[in-house]
């Protein structure tokens, strides 16, 4: 059984930023980037499948970003894993998560995966719609919020269990192969050791390009996308006013707000 973990390097932004000039992001320079957390768990449930299952399971982090994005790469292989994929290249600049599922689910061909493992969602934007969208490329079934996982490499069915609303939990039992969203909470990620963080310098990561999975430059990219950015901004800060006095001195100091904005408003 192969199984591919896509990750992402995601942007932690400081209080104190500037806008690019295209008012569409934030300016790289005020920028830092980790490994989004869901991946960590994702990551972490590959670890535990390989190690259950011993050379059964294959177990490759895969990433759609810059040269930077290899640093989430070496963070996954000194936990655990012999190699990893990166695809990128010009034309893929300001993919949305359409485009980058149709990225991921050409690798996964490639590769010819058994299962994906995918965050949930990203810290940075947050969509939650990467793992669903390569599920629909791939046709394969998916599974959003998977908080717990059961699956054997001879296995033609997964047995999951996902969060829902008000603390419940559904179990589900999906053919493979399958997209499988992982969620926050599902295992305790493990730290790298120095041993492994060294060891991750000399594994070897393969750089594709999207014309090496077939793909067009008008199928990725904001040619690709379904969607794009067209400005960001901070939104404005609304003001609050405490209250005071008798319960009359309250009310008329209520109406007098009332009446203002009334005013505004017309």
């Amino acid at each position: 059984m192969k199984i591919l973990v896509p990750v992402k390097q995601v942007a932690a932004i400081d209080e104190d930023c500037v806008l690019r000039e295209d008012m569409r992001d934030i300016d790289p320079d005020f920028l830092d980037y980790e490994l989004n957390e869901w991946d960590d768990y994702s990551w972490e449930a590959a670890l535990q499948l390989r190690e259950a299952h011993g050379d059964q399971v294959e177990i490759v982090p895969v990433t759609v970003g810059p040269d930077e994005a290899t640093d989430g790469l070496r963070r996954c292989l000194a936990k655990g894993g012999n190699r990893g994929v990166r695809v990128w290249d010009s034309a893929l600049e300001e993919s949305d998560p359409i485009a980058v599922a149709r990225v991921i689910a050409r690798l996964a061909k490639r590769e010819e995966a058994d299962l994906i493992l995918a965050g949930t969602l990203s810290s940075d934007h947050g969509f939650a719609a990467t793992a669903m969208c390569v599920a629909g490329f791939l046709d394969w079934p998916h599974v959003a919020v998977v908080s717990k996982l059961d699956v054997r490499p001879d296995a033609q069915h997964a047995t999951v269990h996902r969060e829902l609303e008000a603390g419940w939990e559904e179990e589900i039992s999906v053919q493979c192969p399958a997209v499988l969203s992982i969620q926050l909470g599902i295992n305790e990620p493990r730290y790298a050791s120095l041993r492994g963080i060294k060891q991750a310098k000399a594994k070897p990561i393969e750089v594709l390009s999207h014309s090496d999975l077939g793909l067009e430059s008008d199928e990725v990219g904001l040619s690709g996308s379904g969607s794009r950015v067209r400005r960001m901004f901070a939104p404005a800060k609304g003001q609050a006013e405490m209250i005071e006095g008798t319960t009359a001195e309250q009310a008329s100091r209520i109406a007098q707000i009332v009446s203002e904005l009334s005013r505004e408003n017309s």
